[in-house]
């Protein structure tokens, strides 16, 4: 596909990126649609900010997910067992399993580097009337976001100069 003279990698990134937004919100609302109808009706507090607090998870991920295109050619093996724990610490530092306010401060320092904590944090605090996120930042996951991507797009493009396609032979 990425013979085609119209097809090129941003692309190629762009739409495996929305393919995977469009995947999960529509996940999103069908869950909760079944959990209004089937279970209790619920009110979210502020639900545009809820759902930018969706969005900007999706886009630390993607930026997280460009970074490792732009390394997995260097090193195939090392970027796959690099995703993997990524993939695992994420899970246990998401702050999805506890609430960020109940932590003690030494706790909190094994969770605070990672920005999907933040954006959990601050959707509790717009999804909940009650809560107010005291331990998050919405600033720190764009700031991360932003500086993902820009490292993700300086390796995306050096790679695509210099990556020989006979590398994928040798694999």
């Amino acid at each position: 596909m990425m013979q085609h003279a119209p097809m090129n990698t941003a692309i190629a990134i762009s739409s495996a990126a929305l393919g995977s937004l469009y995947l999960q919100t529509l996940s999103m609302f069908v869950i909760l649609l079944v959990y209004y109808v089937v279970f209790s009706p619920f009110v979210i507090d502020d639900p545009v900010g809820a759902f930018l607090m969706f969005l900007l998870a999706w886009f630390t991920g993607c930026a997280v997910g460009l970074l490792m295109f732009a390394i997995k050619p260097w090193a195939p093996s090392f970027t796959t067992v690099l995703r993997t724990l990524y993939q695992r610490a994420n899970m246990i530092a998401s702050g999805k399993m506890f609430v960020a306010n109940s932590l003690p401060s030494f706790m909190l320092a094994m969770f605070d580097w990672n920005p999907l904590f933040h954006t959990i944090d601050q959707a509790r605090g717009f999804a909940f009337i009650n809560y107010n996120p005291h331990n998050s930042s919405i600033i720190y996951p764009i700031n991360v976001g932003i500086a993902l991507m820009t490292l993700g797009l300086i390796g995306e493009y050096y790679t695509r100069k210099r990556a020989s396609s006979s590398w994928s032979a040798k694999n």
